[in-house]
C-alpha cells in the first residue's frame, strides 16, 4: 500500500487507515485486538482512536496492541471529548447480557444505543493548557507509549480556543517529542472558520469527505478524511436504485455495474484515496474480510479511473440528483 508522510510528525504511514471508534464498544478487547491485527496483517500502519471511545476503554486495547507494533505503526488520540460515564456499569453489563445477544443478535443494537445513552457525558473540554496536560498524560499512560504521533482537539469550534497557553502548550510538546503534530478534528462545515480565525491550530484537519463533496485544494494543511462510506454511501445506492436510468449511465461511464453494492463502496472508497492523494482515509470495521477488502481496493489502480469518474458525475449532477438525501 501507498506510504506518505504523515503531517510533520516525521513518521511515514499508510494512506488507509484504521478508525477505532468500533473497538470496546461494539466489540469486547479480545475481538476488538482481532481487528487490530487483522488491519495489521492486511498492512495498515495508522491507527486513530479517542478518550471516548469504547466507553473510554478504546485507548487501552489499543495500548495492548501497540506493546507489540509501536514501533511500526502511527497514532492519531485526541483531547476535547471526555470518556463516558459509568464505565464500570457497562463492563459488568456485558458480561450479563451477552449470552442474550448471541441467542437474540436483534437485541445487540437496542442494547448498545441504551448504553451509549447511559454512558454519555455531555461534558466539554474548556481547551485550556492545563486540561490539555491532564489529557495528554492520560492518553499516554491508557496507550502505555511515550509519543502520540498526530493529537488532535477533538469536536473544538474557533470559539472555544481562547487561551493562548492552550497553542504554547501543544507547541512545547511537539519540541520535547510527546506529541509529532496536532491540529484539529471537527466536523467539516466548522473547518473554514477554524482556518480563518485558528490557523495556528491547524496543522492537520481530520473531518469527514466522500464523493459527495467537492474537491479539497492542493496544499493547506494535512488532512486526515474519515466517513467515506456510511450514511453517504446509503444515500448514493438509493439515490441510485431509485433512478434506473442514471444508474445505468454512470455504470457505463465508470465501466463498473453500480446496481452493485460491493462496487458503489469500493468506488466510493477508491474515490476518497484518489482525491485526496496527500491525506490518509480512515476506514472503522468489525470484519476481518472487511479489512482485507478495503485494502485490496486502496491498492488497485484499475479502480481509479472509475473512482475519479464516478466523483466528476456526483459533483456534476449530484446536487439535483440527491436532492434531500445528503
Amino acid at each position: 500500500m501507498n506510504k506518505i508522510t504523515l503531517a510533520d510528525s516525521g513518521r511515514q504511514t499508510t494512506v488507509l487507515g484504521f478508525g477505532g471508534s468500533s473497538l470496546m464498544g461494539a466489540l469486547n478487547r479480545r475481538q476488538s485486538l482481532v481487528m487490530l491485527e487483522a488491519a495489521f496483517d492486511a498492512g495498515i500502519r495508522h491507527f486513530d482512536v479517542a478518550p471516548m471511545y469504547g466507553y473510554g476503554e478504546a485507548e487501552s486495547c489499543l495500548g495492548d496492541f501497540l506493546q507489540r507494533h509501536r514501533g511500526d505503526v502511527t497514532v492519531t488520540t485526541k483531547y476535547g471529548m471526555p470518556p463516558g460515564k459509568n464505565s464500570s456499569m457497562i463492563k459488568v453489563a456485558r458480561q450479563i447480557v451477552r449470552p442474550v445477544v448471541k441467542m437474540l443478535p436483534a437485541v445487540k443494537k437496542r442494547l448498545a444505543s441504551v448504553a451509549s445513552a447511559a454512558t454519555r457525558n455531555e461534558e466539554r473540554a474548556s481547551f485550556t493548557a492545563g486540561q490539555a496536560k491532564a489529557s495528554l498524560e492520560r492518553s499516554l499512560a491508557e496507550l502505555r507509549t511515550d509519543r502520540i504521533d498526530v493529537w488532535l482537539l477533538h469536536e473544538v469550534e474557533a470559539s472555544d480556543l481562547q487561551d493562548d497557553g492552550l497553542l504554547r502548550f501543544l507547541e512545547e510538546q511537539v519540541r520535547s517529542g510527546k506529541v509529532g503534530s496536532f491540529g484539529i478534528g471537527s466536523e467539516a462545515g466548522k473547518v473554514a472558520e477554524l482556518l480563518t480565525n485558528r490557523p495556528a491550530y491547524c496543522r492537520v484537519l481530520q473531518y469527514e469527505w466522500s464523493v459527495l463533496d467537492a474537491t479539497v485544494p492542493s496544499g493547506g494543511p494535512f488532512r486526515i478524511h474519515h466517513r467515506a462510506l456510511t450514511n453517504n454511501f446509503r444515500s448514493l445506492y438509493e439515490s441510485l436504485q431509485g433512478k434506473p436510468s442514471i444508474c445505468k449511465q454512470w455504470s457505463d461511464e465508470v465501466g463498473m455495474d453500480l446496481g452493485s453494492k460491493e462496487n458503489l463502496a469500493r468506488l466510493m472508497l477508491k474515490a476518497s484515496l484518489v482525491a485526496n492523494p496527500s491525506s490518509v482515509i480512515l476506514f472503522s470495521s468489525k470484519s476481518p474480510h472487511h479489512i482485507q477488502d478495503n485494502v485490496r481496493t486502496a491498492s488497485e489502480d484499475t479502480l481509479s479511473h472509475g473512482a475519479r469518474r464516478l466523483h466528476e458525475l456526483v459533483l456534476a449532477q449530484g446536487g439535483q440528483f440527491l436532492a434531500g438525501t445528503k
